[in-house]
C-alpha cells in the first residue's frame, strides 16, 4: 500500500494498529462469525467492550471515581448543548478562544445567559487571552483547550472559583489533567481517540441533577451513566475503534510517553516554520498548539502557496491546507502522528526553499 503521510484535521489519522483491528472486527467479531456492525449492542461481548473501553480511559487518564465515563452519539457540537442543558442554571462564562468556541457560546445562550468571559478575536484567534479573572457568580467557565482552525492551545488545567468545563477535543489523551478542577470534559473522538460518530464525556457525578428546569431524558446525563452508555443503541462501530486506540495508546507508554512523542514533533515542525525562510507560524509563540500546527508563506511569497500545496501533495504530504479562515498551512500531528511523518513535511519545506532561493 502507498506510503502518505497524513495531517488531517479530522477525521485524522489512526493508529495502523487499530485500522487494522477494525478490519478484523468488520470480518468477525470476537469470534461471534458475526461481524461488529452486525452484533447486537445487548451481547456479552459488546459489553465487555464497553466495559473495557470505559476502563481504558479510567485507567490512561487516571480518571478518579467521583467522576464517570459517557460514550454517546454525535460530536462535540452536539456536547455544546449537553453542557447548557446540564450546567446553566442562571448564568455561565465562556472563554472565546476560537470558532468552536463561539460556537458553544451560541448554544448556551440559547437556553440562559451566556457570555464571554475574554476573547482574542481582536487578532483572529491567534492568542490565548490572558489576565482574565473568572467571576465567583457564575454557573461555570467553559474553555476550549486546543483551537484545531488557528493552532493555539492551553496547555495548563485554570484554576477558578467556579466549576470547570472543557471542550478536549482536539488534544485528549496527549497530556495528564487534574481532575479536581474539572466538572466535566467532553469531545469529539476523531483527533485523538477514534473515528467520527461518538463523543466522550467525563463528567463529576455530584454535579449532576442540579437544574430546577425539565431536562429532555437523551439529554440528561444521568439517563447515560445510569445504563452504562446504552441506554439507545450507541454508536457501535466508533466505539470499537476507540477501543483499538486506546490499547495502542497503552502500548505505546501510555499519557506520559505521548506526551513526550508529540513534544518531540512539535519542537520539529515549529523549529523548521521559524528557520525557514519562506514560512512564518501564525499562532502566538507562548500559545502554539502541539496538535495544530499553522503557518502561512512568509512576506514576499504569498503567491507560493498554492505551489508549495501541490508540490507537498507530490511528495504524499496528505492534509496541510489550511482552514480558509486562516488560510495558508495546517499540520495536525495529533497522537496518530509518526515523528517520521513530521520529518517528511520539513524536508519537504527544505527542499522548496532550496528551489525558491
Amino acid at each position: 500500500m502507498k506510503k502518505v503521510h497524513v495531517f488531517n484535521a479530522g477525521p485524522c489519522k489512526l493508529p495502523q494498529q487499530a485500522i487494522d483491528g477494525a478490519i478484523e472486527g468488520l470480518k468477525d467479531f470476537a469470534g461471534t462469525g458475526m461481524s461488529v456492525i452486525e452484533i447486537s449492542h445487548r451481547t456479552k461481548q459488546w459489553e465487555a467492550i464497553m466495559d473495557e473501553t470505559r476502563q481504558l480511559w479510567k485507567e490512561l487518564l487516571e480518571i478518579p471515581d467521583t467522576h464517570e465515563v459517557v460514550f454517546l452519539g454525535g460530536g462535540a457540537s452536539m456536547g455544546f448543548l449537553y453542557v447548557a442543558m446540564n450546567f446553566l442554571g442562571k448564568k455561565a462564562a465562556y472563554l472565546e478562544t476560537g470558532v468552536w468556541a463561539k460556537k458553544a457560546l451560541k448554544e448556551a445562550k440559547g437556553l440562559g445567559e451566556a457570555y464571554a468571559l475574554a476573547s482574542s478575536a481582536d487578532k483572529n484567534y491567534s492568542y490565548i487571552p490572558k489576565g482574565w479573572t473568572c467571576p465567583s457568580d457564575v454557573d461555570y467557565l467553559h474553555i476550549t483547550t486546543n483551537n484545531t482552525i488557528y493552532g493555539t492551545q492551553i496547555k495548563e488545567d485554570p484554576t477558578v472559583p467556579v466549576p470547570l468545563i472543557a471542550d478536549m477535543s482536539s488534544d485528549i489523551m496527549s497530556r495528564p489533567i487534574d481532575w479536581s478542577k474539572y466538572d466535566l470534559v467532553y469531545g469529539g473522538a476523531q483527533k485523538n481517540v477514534g473515528p467520527a460518530g461518538v463523543f466522550f464525556s467525563i463528567v463529576r457525578k455530584d454535579a449532576l441533577g442540579k437544574m430546577s428546569r425539565y431536562i429532555p431524558t437523551m439529554l440528561d446525563y444521568r439517563t447515560h451513566i445510569d445504563k452504562g452508555s446504552m441506554f439507545n443503541t450507541p454508536p457501535v462501530f466508533p466505539i470499537y475503534v476507540m477501543n483499538l486506540t486506546l490499547k495502542w495508546v497503552k502500548e505505546q507508554g501510555g499519557i506520559s510517553a505521548i506526551q513526550k512523542r508529540n513534544a518531540a514533533k512539535a519542537e520539529l515542525l515549529y523549529g523548521e516554520i521559524d528557520r525557514n525562510s519562506l514560512f512564518v507560524g501564525t499562532a502566538a509563540v507562548e500559545d502554539r498548539s502541539q496538535m495544530n500546527v499553522c503557518f502561512v508563506m512568509s512576506e514576499g511569497n504569498e503567491a507560493l502557496q498554492d505551489e508549495f500545496l501541490e508540490f507537498a501533495k507530490a511528495h504524499d504530504i496528505v492534509g496541510i491546507k489550511g482552514h480558509r479562515s486562516v488560510g495558508g498551512f495546517r499540520a495536525s500531528i495529533y497522537n496518530a502522528c509518526e515523528l517520521e511523518d513530521v520529518q517528511a513535511l520539513v524536508d519537504c519545506m527544505q527542499e522548496f526553499e532550496k528551489m525558491h532561493k
